[in-house]
């Protein structure tokens, strides 16, 4: 059932859905200058451990940069100590990319002070508003998720 949406309202959604995701994301670059580690480091990151075993190749097309790029990244990642390469286990021509504890320690620390601060703001909302709000940013993902997955 396609419902026909006013203009506004979209634009306005869109608006205020990267209104707030600017908002995170600067909380979190403020949060990353206590870490040695850069935002396209923690991005790269949270992909090699929600993904555990990514190739340079996957990481690369998931964050969308050059897989040149990426290696160099992972590179300066490694000599940190955030990250290992590994040959996989079934064609040692594959290299896998494996967050290392360090790296893994940063990512949780900083996940849980955005996650602070979200449920700081979260306070003015009471329990039926915040449920709501998860609900319908829940369905708004895996609408999108869904139609990502069909596009590619």
């Amino acid at each position: 059932m396609k419902k026909d949406l006013p203009e506004d309202t979209v634009f306005e959604l869109e608006k205020r859905l990267r209104q707030i995701s600017v908002a995170i994301k600067k909380r979190g670059r403020k949060i990353l200058t206590n870490y040695p580690i850069t935002p396209s480091q923690f991005i790269a990151l949270q992909w090699i451990i929600d993904d555990q075993d990514l190739t340079i190749g996957e990481l690369a097309k998931k964050i969308g940069l050059a897989f040149s790029t990426t290696t160099d990244l992972i590179n300066r990642m490694e000599a940190n100590g955030l990250v290992q390469r590994n040959k996989d286990e079934k064609d040692r021509r594959i290299v896998r990319i494996r967050a290392l504890a360090k790296g893994e320690r940063i990512i949780k620390e900083v996940i849980d002070e955005r996650r602070e601060y979200l449920g700081r703001i979260l306070q003015s909302f009471n329990l039926e508003q915040t449920e709501q709000l998860t609900q319908l940013l829940s369905l708004l993902y895996d609408t999108m998720h869904r139609e990502n997955e069909r596009d590619d």
